[in-house]
């Protein structure tokens, strides 16, 4: 079954300044790979539709998108916060992120497409219900999430986030609701310093030293995420992709390869047919070296093909 690629180019129209690592350049170079690889011509391209209002509002407090909405400039930037800003453009870009992975949930439960990507910025897991931070304005994957189980009944979704970067506002938002598990792994002590003491019931954070790799990630993986992921048994997986954890990606200092981000998405690809009709939904989280990250991008949708 085909493979949706979901991205506008409304999405690489927000930009936060030239130096700032969550650049434009990142879904050039992605774009640019697909076409390498030839990946282009085996997915189905979808542009991201502006998400509703009300989506928004199903994971954020109002107030909230209330103020985005109203500091998004007429020119020049807008700081949200000390490394998250906004153009003319951004507010556009946020909602067409948003709306690309509620457009995602519907192609996969109308078996449309059995796999997606979101190739869409600004990224989404740091921002909480009440707050923008870390690059994000509104929260991408929640907002999916949340549509799944609003619009379509499920009673069970999984978010798997493997950023180095705790995802602070997916388990803000989803915390606390037994239809949802989040599994995050995440380099620590580091930005946002958060997860690695949490005591939700749901929720499985699994901090990763500095300098971990390959063998610490698969087990920590093996060992916390995939029997809480097999005892949930989701009828929907979704996941935050970020693939700054990658050791030539110098944000912070985890040494993953290519061949993870594949091994990863096959083991959640694995999941998903056993319980969730084969349903996964991705969403592009972080990842600032531009030839890392269109490796591993191209790498995880390869895994998503079954290829090796």
């Amino acid at each position: 079954m085909a493979i949706a690629y979901i991205s506008h180019y409304d999405c690489q129209l927000h930009d936060m300044g030239h130096h700032h690592p969550e650049q434009p350049a990142r879904l050039s170079a992605i774009n640019d790979r697909l076409i390498a690889s030839g990946l282009e011509f085996v997915l189905r391209q979808y542009d991201a539709p502006l998400v509703e209002r009300a989506k928004l509002d199903a994971v954020h407090d109002p107030d909230y998108v209330d103020e985005i909405e109203a500091a998004s400039p007429e020119d020049g930037i807008a700081w949200v916060d000390g490394d998250t800003a906004m153009n003319k453009h951004s507010l556009t870009a946020a909602r067409r992120a948003a709306g690309a992975v509620v457009l995602g949930v519907d192609l996969v439960m109308r078996g449309e497409v059995k796999h997606v990507f979101c190739g869409v910025r600004p990224p989404g897991h740091h921002a909480e219900r009440h707050r923008g931070m870390g690059f994000c304005l509104f929260n991408n994957i929640a907002v999916g999430a949340r549509h799944a189980v609003d619009e379509y009944g499920l009673e069970r979704v999984l978010v798997v986030d493997f950023d180095v970067h705790h995802g602070n506002g997916t388990e803000d938002i989803l915390g606390g609701d037994d239809r949802f598990l989040f599994c995050s792994t995440f380099q620590h002590p580091f930005y946002p310093h958060s997860g690695y003491d949490s005591q939700i019931p749901n929720v499985v954070d699994a901090p990763l030293p500095s300098g971990a790799g390959s063998a610490e990630f698969r087990e920590a993986v093996e060992k916390h995420w995939m029997p809480r992921i097999e005892a949930f048994a989701p009828q929907l997986v979704m996941i935050s992709a970020g693939f700054d954890a990658h050791q030539a990606d110098d944000m912070a200092n985890l040494n993953l390869v290519d061949r993870d981000y594949h091994w990863i998405t096959r083991r959640l690809c694995e999941q998903a047919d056993k319980t969730a009709e084969g349903r996964v939904v991705s969403s592009l989280e972080g990842g600032y070296d531009l030839h890392a990250l269109a490796r591993s991008v191209e790498a995880h949708l390869k895994a998503f093909l079954g290829e090796h």
